[in-house]
């Protein structure tokens, strides 16, 4: 047996960026807790939550997850393991099953003590394919379970599972209490370090300190005051009148001004890929080669460079560097070319007509997004093919997106720097259940192609790699263009306390004011 244990997260300060620095952290002296003060922090946001259910892991409700709730294990945001929920794991050597142990000192924001039956509850709501939503891609892998007693829980697996593979499903596991699960989306129901205190729906969420909290001296702040602004602009303007401490997931062209204005700029390690997502199901896409074409048809450098001011990288799967999975060949291999993409879209025998009859759904209240759609618009256009933009602002777009209710648009994935098999937790890239694609899914080389990845173990594990790249490409219902960054935070001198998220989640608990 193998047991795994490190120690806890790092909680550092964050030095302010020069202007000829990269977008990214800089190490500056460390802020230690104690040097911290309490206070209120007001935090802008550019979208309301779609609701309270973690396992809606979705970008929009990236503010409240980390602080809300809490998972199993983290990941620190070099992605080694560390405790979290779960004191302790264990993984067999034939790697068929993990055993957690819980921490025993945990209270709900109801006052009731976490056990192993809120984990039970977690894992059917996860394993169920009606109500896991982001979470039940992960679960494939799980035959089964036990909870012997009040700390313990045993995953057991269908087949041999990979260390990595095991982690991530433990860290994307955050416990909610057995009995809020049913109206989780509605009332949240978890451990986390902050309790809701009120919501106003599409304008303000107010957080409270949970004073019962299980992390020693944290949460630091008495409260986070989150205020939703439907434009970046407006939001920016509004840290910079001082209205506002700290601003999240606003643009990277808005960042890097404010950067080189004197305000604190944080880059988390979780990268998402920027995805134009293609609902088959409609209008000239369900003809693949029409869908193909696309491939060849997104000007990559050009979506970098104008929406995400050149931070990231262009990438033809949905893969960070760091992933197994990647392959920079299909960069170049899909590179920006309009004569392979006629040539695709002239296969498809559909008329000028039908190749016009459609839009791109496009959020209003982000400019990198509509200055994309904007290029992609533009490149159409070149090779005889005019669409029009169905710009729609922030909570009307996110229900379309939701919805599935658009012929294509443009989305961020994330989960790209883990296990391979964990992109269909986004989703567009759902198996079962797909918002979009709808069930039974339409593409089944491509749940076929996931279920490889999941069952592969030692010598298969790269040729299911490579198959499920190739299947990505072929089906084509998804074509990522970049990595960008995501849940950048840009905040006044005067907060401190940063922690990284390997997902690039708000994480307040450590914030503080430093005078």
């Amino acid at each position: 047996m193998r047991m795994t244990f490190l120690p806890s997260l790092r909680v550092m300060g964050v030095a302010l960026m020069a202007a000829s620095a990269p977008l990214s952290l800089t190490m500056g002296s460390t802020v230690l807790a104690q040097d911290l003060q309490t206070g209120t922090l007001r935090v802008g946001t550019l979208n309301d939550i779609a609701n309270y259910d973690p396992q809606q892991f979705s970008t929009i409700n990236f503010p409240l997850i980390k602080n809300l709730y809490d998972s199993l294990i983290e990941y620190t945001e070099n992605g080694e393991p560390v405790p979290s929920l779960a004191e302790s794991w264990e993984i067999a050597e034939d790697n068929r099953s993990v055993t957690v142990t819980l921490r025993d000192d945990v209270t709900f924001h109801s006052g009731k003590t976490m056990t192993s039956a809120d984990v039970d509850a977690t894992l059917q709501k996860g394993a169920n394919p009606e109500r896991g939503k982001n979470v039940f891609a992960t679960m494939a892998v799980v035959e089964n379970w036990e909870t012997p007693d009040a700390t313990t829980v045993k995953l057991n697996f269908k087949q041999a599972v990979p260390d990595k593979q095991i982690l991530d499903l433990l860290q994307f596991l955050i416990v909610l209490e057995a009995e809020g699960v049913d109206n989780i989306e509605a009332v949240p129901a978890g451990t986390g370090p902050f309790k809701l205190a009120n919501r106003v729906v599409g304008q303000s969420i107010t957080l409270e300190a949970n004073e019962n909290y299980w992390r020693e001296g944290e949460p630091i702040l008495e409260g986070v005051e989150f205020t939703v602004f439907t434009e970046d602009a407006s939001m920016t303007a509004a840290l910079e009148s001082d209205a506002l401490d700290l601003i999240y997931n606003g643009s990277s062209r808005a960042a890097v001004r404010l950067r080189d204005a004197g305000y604190t700029v944080v880059a988390g390690p979780g990268k998402l890929v920027q995805v134009f997502r293609i609902n088959t199901t409609r209008g000239p896409f369900q003809n693949e080669s029409f869908r193909q074409a696309f491939n060849y048809l997104m000007d990559r450098d050009a979506i970098l460079r104008v929406g995400y001011a050149g931070l990231g990288e262009v990438t033809a799967l949905p893969w960070a560097p760091a992933s197994p999975a990647a392959d920079p060949a299909y960069n170049e291999t899909y590179a920006y070319n309009l004569d392979k993409a006629k040539e695709l879209l002239d296969a498809s025998g559909l008329s000028d007509a039908e190749k016009s009859d459609w839009t791109i759904l496009t959020n209003g209240g982000q400019e990198d997004a509509v200055a994309i759609s904007q290029i992609v618009q533009g490149s159409l256009a070149e090779i005889g093919i005019n669409v029009e933009l169905d710009v729609r602002q922030s909570a009307e777009f996110t229900t379309a997106l939701l919805a599935g209710d658009f012929f294509a648009t443009f989305g961020g994935v994330g989960n790209v720097q883990k296990f391979p098999s964990r992109v269909a937790t986004n989703s567009i890239y759902r198996t079962v259940n797909n918002p979009v694609l709808k069930d039974p899914h339409p593409h089944p080389e491509y749940v076929a192609a996931i279920e490889q990845v999941n069952s592969a173990f030692g010598e298969d594990v790269q040729a299911a790699y490579d198959n499920l790249n190739k299947v990505l490409v072929e089906s084509a219902f998804g074509i990522p263009t970049n990595s960008y960054e995501t849940g950048l935070i840009v905040a006044a001198p005067d907060v401190g306390g940063f922690t990284l998220d390997i997902d690039n989640l708000l994480v307040a608990r450590t914030l503080g004011f430093t005078n």
